[in-house]
């Protein structure tokens, strides 16, 4: 037997056990495994260790992801009912019933070492799963640190260790893509390559799009407030996050308005002779490196060795564009403290620019609107992207960052992983809940028979063609 053979066996043997825990018992290992990073020491060493270790991205920052995204979640899953009815419509003769899936393979990138795991392994407790953590390599030291404080906990609420696992160091792909074979189910996220390993893998699996969402600015947006929520979205984390806005198109009626806002919240808006600097380092043959991802400006102005001398205390940097796609990288994903600008000539034309920008990179995940607060023109605005555009999510007048993952000021559930939809390869267009951790098993009872005419099904067709 392999060493991942065990772990899965493991994890079996714990969830058949788990599975026989009423609602009250398994909140309470939930609420149990969420303070295992909520506590606010227990935060403090994880978040420093994501950053030592990865070298991506801002204690600070991890600290406010880990707390606030573990306690949104907490807030989604308090009232959710994963066992036993779940549902019940007597008029069809339904009964709903909440079923786990079994083992688990929970994915997870090296950009949020700490916070994807436990969301995943939140979701995974509250139906009656148990769950086995195939961090990235990076982030093999944060995850099983974060691991001693769960199996802590899981102690202390009597619950088997087991419903909690991960690969054993080193992580390879190898052992990673041996787990996923041997799970139930797999929920992964993070790079292109894996999700493609996720849906290869034989078994039935959840895995996410690619980033590179785009803000417009059209003319009726409250330009200080726009720039002040790209900005807050823009920097959180040092840009980890898919859904960092990579972008902004701005009507041209506004464009040299919003351009003096975004560089009067941090933003320093380079020259073209250092957006080839800054080109060379951060694209090799048209492709992102990792050499500057997730790094502050100061650290992005020395290796590109940037001329503008603002760059090293700019909040991010930015540079304008033209055009998009291989010919233009700057159009496409950068995970890092750096905005590219369109100009657009009107709200019609920054929406056809998103659309070109996302047929190359992009398609599926969300989309930021700023425009007018409230009122009829938000409305139509927002409708028209929805309609019109490839993405799961339009967020409007919100720092994209942290509204789309689920914020306190939306209604979106709290998550680390977004569905694509077809448009960006994937079999969902959600947020990732809990509800893609259950099985549903239904009762099915006999009803009085109702057996409708065809010409009332009908009607409007036989109305405009009369039939012979």
């Amino acid at each position: 037997m392999t060493p991942v053979e065990s772990i899965v066996e493991r994890g079996q043997i714990a969830q058949q056990k788990y599975e026989q825990y009423t609602q009250a018992q398994v909140n309470l290992v939930v609420e149990a495994v969420a303070w295992a990073i909520l506590e606010p020491k227990r935060n403090q060493e994880l978040a420093e260790l994501a950053v030592q270790d990865t070298g991506l991205g801002d204690v600070a920052d991890k600290f406010k992801k880990n707390f606030r995204k573990t306690l949104g979640l907490i807030r989604d899953l308090s009232t959710a009912k994963t066992v036993g009815v779940i549902f019940e419509n007597l008029k069809t003769g339904l009964t709903e019933y909440a079923r786990p899936v079994g083992v688990v393979a929970a994915i997870t990138p090296s950009t949020n070492p700490g916070a994807t795991p436990i969301n995943k392994i939140l979701n995974a407790l509250k139906c009656r799963n148990a769950v086995v953590v195939a961090p990235s390599p990076k982030g093999h030291s944060t995850c099983a640190r974060l691991l001693e404080f769960i199996h802590q906990q899981l102690d202390l609420v009597n619950a088997p260790r087991d419903l909690v696992q991960m690969l054993p160091f080193p992580i390879t792909k190898d052992s990673t893509n041996e787990l996923m074979r041997l799970a139930d189910l797999v929920v992964a996220t993070g790079s292109q390559a894996n999700i493609r390993a996720a849906y290869s893998s034989g078994t039935p699996a959840f895995g996410v799009g690619a980033g590179n969402v785009l803000a417009i600015i059209d003319e009726h947006a409250d330009l200080n407030g726009a720039a002040a929520k790209i900005t807050q979205s823009k920097i959180f984390d040092n840009a980890t996050s898919c859904s960092s806005e990579n972008g902004v198109v701005i009507c041209a009626d506004v464009y040299s308005g919003a351009i003096q806002a975004l560089e009067n919240a941090g933003g320093v808006m380079l020259d073209e002779a250092d957006k080839k600097r800054l080109e060379g380092v951060m694209f090799q043959g048209g492709k992102l490196t990792s050499t500057l991802t997730a790094q502050y400006p100061s650290v992005i102005a020395e290796r590109a060795q940037l001329q503008n001398p603002k760059a090293k205390e700019a909040k991010f940097l930015m540079v304008e564009e033209d055009s998009f796609g291989s010919c233009a990288p700057f159009s496409g994903e950068k995970l890092s403290p750096v905005l590219t600008v369109w100009k657009a000539a009107d709200f019609k034309a920054a929406q056809d620019l998103v659309t070109h920008v996302y047929d190359y990179q992009g398609n599926g995940h969300s989309v930021g609107l700023h425009t007018a607060l409230s009122g009829d023109v938000m409305e139509k605005r927002a409708a028209t992207l929805a309609e019109n555009l490839k993405v799961a999510r339009v967020i409007v007048n919100q720092a994209h960052t942290i509204a789309t993952g689920g914020s306190f000021e939306n209604g979106l559930p709290f998550s680390l992983s977004m569905g694509c939809g077809t448009w960006g390869k994937n079999n969902f267009s959600d947020n990732m809940n809990y509800r893609h951790y259950l099985n549903i098993t239904r009762v099915v009872r006999p009803i009085p028979e109702r057996v409708p005419k065809v010409e009332d099904l009908l009607k409007d067709y036989f109305a405009r063609f009369p039939q012979a």
